[in-house]
């Protein structure tokens, strides 16, 4: 993800999302630093490139708190193990974590997170007033273990060059006879380190009327026949997005499953061209993501008082404006009232060029489902990883 120059917000703001705002028994129990702390966040998501200008945001409003923040990335499926080793020394060292379901899955399996709601909901807004409704079933997912930061309708689209594939398939059968005709042409990556991987497979239950989508074991026979069949065309499962559309966008494969910002913000890159185009699938229904903050145990008090504080900060309308970023999580607030009008000018611009006009019909048209419960994640990952494409990633 480039970085590119946006707007700074500081000002009011910052007041509005602090001890006063929010306060309440037990934030008060946790005594902000007299001097300022050194903040470590982690990304297993690609959610710095919607937050990060705004977490730089809270360091600049609260100097008094904040002295530097250090920010990394890492593959989603590593970073339980790491928490847990840190946690099992006794020395964690990282703050917040910026995560999709899949970590935060992992996460709860194996009971690394602080619980924010069941300890601390008084230093944080009123969720369920503020949320959009999907973003707040969204929330549900966390059993209040995270904090919603980003919420898009996700996918599951099929992406794909016009000049290359001349009629998309419409249903699911057709897709899968244009990939027995044309083979090793779509791709798509490991969905334990992938958004649109994951929004695929738990997408193809309802497009394919499984007998519950919510139950990968018992409820998605057909899902998991059509993913072997499938996965006899496909030569090989990427470790991550990234690398599916740098092959889409050099011509090595010609579609692959995709999800509304990883549609525009790689055209907006120049990573894919800017002639691709989406499809949905006969029977389509949307399945929801979102990005969550979540706490590692272990941290001293003081620290939790400054991430409690910065959460608040990130959920302001003002701040979530930056989250439309370049379209990478489109469109990409979870609070209600955020439009792109208030969102920086480069932004504006780059959605107004490369966004589609159809994803607004898509999105009012079409049902909007939540993901599987966290436990039923973990268990669709290691189905997929044993019965599809364990042998096949790359």
């Amino acid at each position: 993800m480039k970085t590119v120059t946006r707007r700074t917000f500081v000002g009011g703001v910052a007041g509005a999302a602090g001890v006063a705002a929010f306060g309440g028994p037990s934030f008060a129990q946790l005594a902000l630093p007299k001097e300022p702390i050194a903040l470590s966040v982690i990304d297993v998501a690609g959610n710095l490139a919607l937050t990060q200008k705004a977490i730089e945001n809270y360091r600049k409003a609260k100097p008094n708190l904040v002295s530097r923040i250090t920010f990394t990335k890492a593959p989603a499926p590593e970073l339980a193990g790491k928490i847990k080793a840190q946690q099992d020394a006794g020395r964690v060292d990282i703050d917040l974590v910026l995560t999709g379901t899949d970590a935060l899955s992992a996460g709860l399996d194996q009971k690394l997170w602080v619980d924010l709601l069941g300890t601390h909901a008084a230093a944080l807004p009123k969720l369920d007033d503020i949320y959009l409704p999907a973003a707040a079933k969204m929330q549900a997912l966390a059993k209040g273990q995270g904090v919603v930061v980003t919420y898009y309708p996700s996918g599951p689209l099929l992406e794909y060059m016009p000049d290359r594939v001349k009629t998309p398939p419409t249903t699911a059968e057709e897709l899968l006879a244009w990939t027995k005709a044309n083979p090793n042409r779509l791709i798509y990556a490991r969905p334990a380190n992938s958004g649109p991987g994951r929004t695929f497979i738990m997408g193809l239950p309802y497009i394919l009327g499984d007998s519950n989508p919510q139950d990968p074991a018992k409820g998605w026979d057909k899902t998991w026949a059509y993913l072997k069949a499938l996965g006899e065309n496909i030569e090989y499962y990427p470790s991550g997005t990234g690398a599916v559309m740098k092959e889409l966008g050099e011509g090595s494969r010609d579609m692959t499953v995709s999800t509304t910002g990883w549609d525009i913000n790689p055209r907006v890159l120049g990573v894919v061209p800017k002639e691709a185009k989406v499809a949905a699938l006969k029977g389509f229904h949307w399945v929801a993501d979102a990005h969550y903050m979540c706490v590692p145990k272990g941290l001293p008090n003081e620290k939790m008082a400054v991430l409690l504080d910065l959460m608040s900060f990130l959920l302001t309308k003002e701040q979530q404006a930056y989250t439309y970023d370049e379209g990478y999580f489109y469109p990409g607030p979870a609070v209600k009232g955020v439009t792109l009008d208030m969102a920086p000018a480069e932004s504006q611009a780059a959605i107004k060029e490369f966004g589609r006009p159809e994803y607004e019909k898509l999105i009012a048209d079409n049902p909007i489902e939540v993901p599987l419960q966290p436990d039923q994640m973990v268990i669709a990952f290691r189905m997929w990883d044993e019965q599809v494409g364990g042998a096949k990633r790359k």
